[in-house]
């Protein structure tokens, strides 16, 4: 492990100490990703011998974990949707800070396990199908096993009634298509549609959904800004789908080229190779190619220049 600084050397040699005994902890269950750049994941389950519930979680050592800076993870589970995983996520998070500069991880995995006995207990849950790779860095789907219905994951639940209280006779704005992005057997494909309500845009998801390919993607990430003239503010929204701070990154886009009336939605396949943060540049040049690609910006310069300078550029309204 080459370009450690000196400084480090005491994060490093407690990091080393940390894994091996995670490892003889957990035996087979640990898994070494990269070792040179400290990815480890852990298979969690409730129970050893009957699991109904599994995760995957995994994480990534910074060189100065634990003295001054907390791991960076990420929480792999077909189950694991929407008020659930902000649940966990901020119950490993307040871990973190009860126990800032001290070695986390197996508080963090026993907390997940805790989780996942709560959650198996307090619910009529049935074994879950093994349908992500544990072994990899983002969510990878089996051949064999039936996805499920991506639909009902991709509103935030508080925002429901916004879905609910306009007119049925609402017609399905156009969606468009962009063009694929691909590395290292990763794709990447936006998806744009023209949005004045919600409950527009959750006709569009619902369109979309029906398409066996986009539903069965590792991850459908989306963020929409709407534009309300009565009360001169935006309603805006977005959803990771597990791909953790993504969809935020993608609203964050549309609000600095200052795009409204506008729903993006990435699909994102899984190669089986990590791309680690390029993952979220791709996901920010797909929106960004398509939103120039339908006029809601002036030129592809001019979107990249706005996400480093915060600069707006000039928006099309939806009319």
């Amino acid at each position: 492990m080459a370009n450690i600084d000196v400084g480090n050397a005491g994060d490093l040699q407690s990091q080393i100490e940390e894994v091996e005994a995670l490892s003889s902890i957990y035996g087979d269950e640990w898994c070494v990703i990269d070792e040179a750049a400290r990815i480890f994941c852990i298979k969690i389950t409730d129970d050893i011998d009957y699991p109904k519930l599994k995760a995957c979680l995994q994480i990534i050592l910074p060189h100065d974990y634990p003295s001054a800076a907390p791991p960076v993870y990420q929480i792999n589970a077909a189950w694991l949707r929407g008020p659930d995983r902000k649940t966990l996520s901020n119950s490993l998070e307040e871990l973190y800070v009860e126990n800032t500069g001290e070695n986390i991880l197996y508080l963090w995995v026993e907390k997940v396990r805790e989780f996942l006995l709560e959650k198996s207990q307090s619910t009529d849950t049935v074994e879950q199908p093994e349908v992500r790779n544990m072994a990899t860095e983002e969510e990878e789907v089996a051949d064999d096993v039936e996805m499920p219905d991506y639909r009902n994951l991709k509103l935030n639940k508080e925002n429901v009634h916004l879905f609910e209280n306009h007119s049925s006779d609402e017609e399905l704005p156009p969606i468009k298509l962009g063009e694929t992005i691909t590395e290292r057997r990763s794709t990447f494909q936006p998806h744009l549609a023209p949005v004045v309500t919600p409950r527009q845009v959750r006709m569009v998801l619902d369109k979309l959904f029906e398409n066996k390919k986009i539903a069965s993607a590792t991850h459908n990430i989306y963020a929409y800004r709407i534009y309300c003239e009565e009360k001169q503010s935006f309603l805006q929204d977005c959803e990771d789908d597990g791909e953790t701070a993504a969809g935020g990154r993608l609203l964050h886009l549309l609000q600095i080229l200052d795009v409204r009336n506008v729903l993006v939605v990435v699909s994102r396949w899984y190669g089986g190779i990590l791309l680690g943060p390029d993952r979220f540049k791709h996901i920010n040049n797909s929106a960004r190619n398509i939103l120039v690609q339908e006029g809601y910006t002036s030129s592809a310069d001019e979107a990249s220049k706005a996400g480093g300078k915060n600069k707006k550029s000039k928006s099309k309204k939806t009319k």
